[in-house]
């Protein structure tokens, strides 16, 4: 069998496989680092990325993360001339609730002990100072959180919202990016640093002084040596970490979305992404209803819906396109390359958007001709935080579990991975994100205790 060697092998070309190969070729030129993967780079849940990032987590150690990993992203955007076309519209989450006192703590609390200072409010009569202009310029874009409970002022801004929505919290840390683009240039650095891409699947990794990976490729099966492993395998990690004899707390739960074009002009081009956060009963007529109910496998369409469904215009103020998602599903599954979007999914999605948006309710029953459909896999823990660091075998590290957030995550994701194994200095908040935590008891206990997850 033909065997080659490299220091570090990468499995997984998913964005955050390329990430960590990004910041590990900084310093393992040559033929240091070699990126591992069946499939074409970004091409499985990668290319079913709503591309968005916030800083909003109801937790302070994800706020930080996402913070660091924003931080991340922007110095590659002022590098690049903002090749992968980063704004700042934010993220607007609606709610009908006029007493968001509950929610309002959480935000508190996600921010830790910055938390009240980032939170700025818009009642009645206080309310002039905000404004949602400028959404794009992510270099001048404000920071925190506007809070506006002026319905005036929601009119006024959202005019296409549903009129009951009372309150609006508006994340300005938070917008879009090109996931495809970051994730190209950061395979131009790792081959320009003189690390290559390996089109072939992993089938068993031996550890010994070295680890040797079994390839199965193009040209037949190889052996490849390598000094390190990063698993960033994203929905199949724990295939990987089986290989290695360590299973991961990881689980992989299929979600969907849709793309289409506007042609009625529902949406306003310069809105940001939109969450409803209320959960909601589908839309039917009675005979549609009826007919739901009669079928044990569309009953459920009929019952009280999660809420975090969300919409935004793709594609800047010139284009035409929207995306919605809706993250409502929560069951398991082992991970597919193929895996068969549900062809109800749209009209699903499509009725709980039109809620929030009701000028959507013109797509019923016509889905524009120009639509995209398309799912990926959420690889996530039971808390919904990412692990990053070091496994139990030497050599070996995680990075994945990265669930709905990878492309806002995996700046951050990939030069922690690099600074566990070049054993650097590390964010306090670096420890919480790896196995590491399963052992703070009191961490975990709080985490899975916790209403909300941060799921979107």
């Amino acid at each position: 069998m033909k065997t080659d060697r490299a220091e570090i092998v990468v499995i997984g070309a998913g964005i955050v496989g390329l990430a960590c190969a990004y910041y590990l070729s900084s310093r393992h030129r040559g033929n240091g680092v070699r990126i591992v993967d069946a499939r074409s780079p970004m091409s499985l849940t990668s290319a079913a990325s709503g591309e968005n990032y916030r800083n909003w987590w109801p937790h302070p150690t994800m706020t930080a993360f996402t913070d660091y990993s924003i931080d991340l992203l922007e110095s590659i955007a002022r590098e690049s001339v903002n090749r992968i076309h980063m704004t700042r519209r934010g993220y607007v989450l609606a709610t009908r609730q006029a007493d968001a006192a509950a929610l309002l703590a959480q935000l508190k609390i996600g921010y830790g002990k910055e938390g009240a200072e980032r939170v700025r409010f818009h009642v009645s009569g206080f309310s002039e100072t905000y404004r949602p202009a400028e959404l794009s310029d992510w270099e001048n874009a404000p920071n925190g959180v506007d809070v506006i409970q002026d319905r005036s002022v929601i009119r006024q801004w959202f005019p296409s919202f549903d009129p009951e929505i009372a309150t609006l919290i508006h994340i300005r840390r938070a917008g879009d990016i090109s996931g495809q683009q970051l994730g190209a240039l950061m395979l131009e650095h790792v081959r320009s640093s003189g690390g290559s891409l390996k089109a072939a699947r992993v089938m068993a990794i031996e550890k010994g002084s070295e680890f040797v990976l079994t390839l199965q490729g193009q040209d037949g099966v190889e052996g490849l040596r390598a000094d390190v492993v990063v698993n960033a395998a994203g929905p199949y990690a724990g295939d990987i970490a089986d290989m290695l004899g360590e299973p991961l707390p990881i689980m992989n739960v299929y979600q969907q979305k849709i793309a289409l074009a506007d042609s009625e002009g529902a949406i306003d081009r310069r809105m940001p992404f939109s969450i409803d956060l209320d959960p909601q009963i589908l839309d039917w007529t009675d005979e549609e209803r009826a007919t739901l109910r009669e079928d044990g496998t569309t009953h459920w369409l009929t019952e009280p819906m999660p809420g975090a469904i969300h919409c935004r215009p793709e594609g800047g103020e010139a284009g035409k396109w929207i995306k919605l998602g809706w993250a409502y599903n929560r069951t398991p599954s082992k991970p597919r390359d193929d895996p068969a979007p549900d062809p109800s999914f749209p009209d699903i999605v499509l009725r709980g958007a039109s809620r929030l948006h009701p000028r959507l309710k013109g797509y019923w029953g016509r889905l524009p001709r120009q639509m995209s459909h398309y799912g990926g896999y959420y690889s996530m823990t039971k808390e919904n935080w990412p692990l990053i660091g070091p496994m139990e075998t030497r050599g070996a590290y995680v990075a994945g579990a990265l669930s709905g957030f990878g492309t806002m995550g995996a700046c951050a994701a990939g030069a922690l991975c690099a600074a566990w194994v070049h054993d650097a200095p590390l964010p306090a908040f670096a420890s919480q994100l790896s196995l590491a935590r399963y052992d703070d008891e009191k961490l975990m206990q709080q985490l899975l205790g916790g209403a909300d997850t941060g799921v979107l």
